[in-house]
């Protein structure tokens, strides 16, 4: 069980200070003030990220839904193509992917690198340097993200781009799901230590030195939730609605509406709305 916690509940940790927020799976959740982003208090020191998921259901998903995932994977290359000019083409993807991306990428002329293993201190000095590199799903693991963005940034060549992407987190549409079907905080997970909204992560961003260049998203899941389709803890449902919100954006791209699509989760970025996170910056 999850649930909102009173913002008059003030804690402390070291340098972590803030008003408690929430409480999911046995730990607290503050708006810290150092930080400038909310996670879990007590942060650990360590932990280990999550590697490329193996599970065949969730890979049978992935390979279901690649023609769709191209549509995002494009956009991706097509901003990283217009900040860095025709001759600048290596990428390293050190996020949490099962490799379609850099599939994608690859098709598209640019010399694409994964990593197998931890993106850490010891792995990334082999590493080598790279025009783009992408951070997915990593951050909100991540018990020091600024360290970790720190190791990225290393990797990356002057005026490169690196792109952060994280899930979208108390955000308006899920406070406004939250309260029409009286749920809890479901977006809490046991493996999450951060939660970043795109104000927050483009701030941590910057505090790198890194100038945000594009925000963007991803259809709102919530959207579903606030007209009644219940999919918290129903697996088969969420799926449907997952297939639906693939058929919207597949319609505007069969419409040849590309760019209207594009522009809307722009849009809905600015908005702070949209199932994830998605900074692309540039390293002065």
């Amino acid at each position: 069980m999850t649930h909102a916690a009173s913002v008059s509940e003030y804690l402390q940790d070291g340098s972590h200070n803030g008003p408690r927020i929430a409480h999911g799976a046995d730990r607290d959740i503050i708006e810290c003030f150092n930080c400038g982003f909310r996670h879990v208090l007590p942060l650990p020191e360590l932990v280990e990220l999550p590697a490329d998921d193996t599970n065949p259901a969730h890979l049978l998903h992935a390979t279901e839904d690649q023609p769709w995932l191209e549509l995002a994977h494009n956009d991706r290359l097509e901003i990283f193509e217009k900040l860095l000019g025709s001759s600048r083409r290596r990428l390293l993807d050190a996020g949490k992917d099962s490799g379609l991306f850099r599939k994608t990428a690859s098709a598209r002329g640019w010399d694409a690198h994964g990593i197998d293993g931890d993106f850490n201190t010891e792995t990334t000095k082999v590493l080598g340097r790279y025009d783009v590199v992408m951070l997915t799903g990593l951050l909100q693991h991540a018990p020091h993200p600024a360290a970790l963005l720190e190791l990225a940034c290393g990797l990356i060549e002057t005026d490169g781009v690196l792109c952060v992407s994280v899930p979208n987190d108390f955000s308006p549409l899920q406070i406004a799901a939250r309260g029409a079907l009286n749920l809890d905080d479901w977006w809490l997970a046991a493996d999450r230590l951060n939660y970043f909204d795109f104000d927050s992560l483009c701030a941590l961003l910057e505090r790198q030195n890194l100038k945000v260049m594009e925000r963007t998203t991803a259809f709102p899941m919530e959207a579903f939730l606030m007209m009644g389709e219940n999919y918290v803890d129903d697996g088969a449902l969420g799926r449907v609605c997952h297939s639906k919100r693939k058929r919207f954006d597949m319609a505007l791209e069969a419409a040849g509406l590309k760019e209207t699509r594009r522009d809307l989760y722009r849009a809905l970025a600015r908005l702070g709305i949209g199932r994830e996170a998605v900074a692309i910056a540039r390293k002065s």
